[in-house]
């Protein structure tokens, strides 16, 4: 069965294959689409990092000098340099600029697979970068799961 860590958890990366969710969040507003992905995972020996907080709270200055908003990134980078695969995705009523982010920082690596469906208002750029670097790119989040899963199961 899979091990969810959630911020502000600390959590291990252990024997077993780790998977972070890096994707639309909006500070809340967007679509609980990791509880999808955990779900269609749950079965695997694995561990699943998921940086949507559920104690998230809006009034955090968005600033390194915020203790809360600070550990928020740091864990959420952790996550990123440590977990064995990255599945990003971006939904198509979200501007995702923390996304992005995440995309650049982990495009080159070989450990990111990208869902971007038509609609996301940077798409274009977002195929850009997966051809450039060879990322997979797929269009639904059930495509991205199935590719997720084989690649944990290998």
């Amino acid at each position: 069965m899979a091990t969810v860590f959630e911020p502000p958890a600390p959590f291990v990366l252990d024997h077993r294959p780790s998977l972070f969710l890096a994707g639309s969040i909006e500070m809340g507003s967007a679509d609980a689409w990791q509880e999808r992905v955990i779900a269609a995972l749950g079965d695997l020996d694995v561990v699943i990092l998921n940086p949507r907080r559920r104690a998230w709270d809006s009034s955090w200055r968005q600033s390194i000098d915020e203790p809360r908003f600070r550990e928020q990134v740091e864990w959420e980078l952790s996550g990123l340099e440590q977990a064995s695969l990255i599945a990003v995705y971006f939904a198509p009523d979200t501007k995702a600029p923390v996304t992005l982010l995440e995309l650049g920082l982990s495009a080159r690596g070989g450990r990111a697979v990208v869902c971007c469906p038509e609609g996301y208002w940077r798409r274009g750029n977002v195929e850009v970068v997966c051809a450039r670097y060879g990322v997979a790119l797929f269009d639904d989040l059930d495509a991205l799961v199935e590719e997720v899963r084989r690649r944990l199961s290998n």
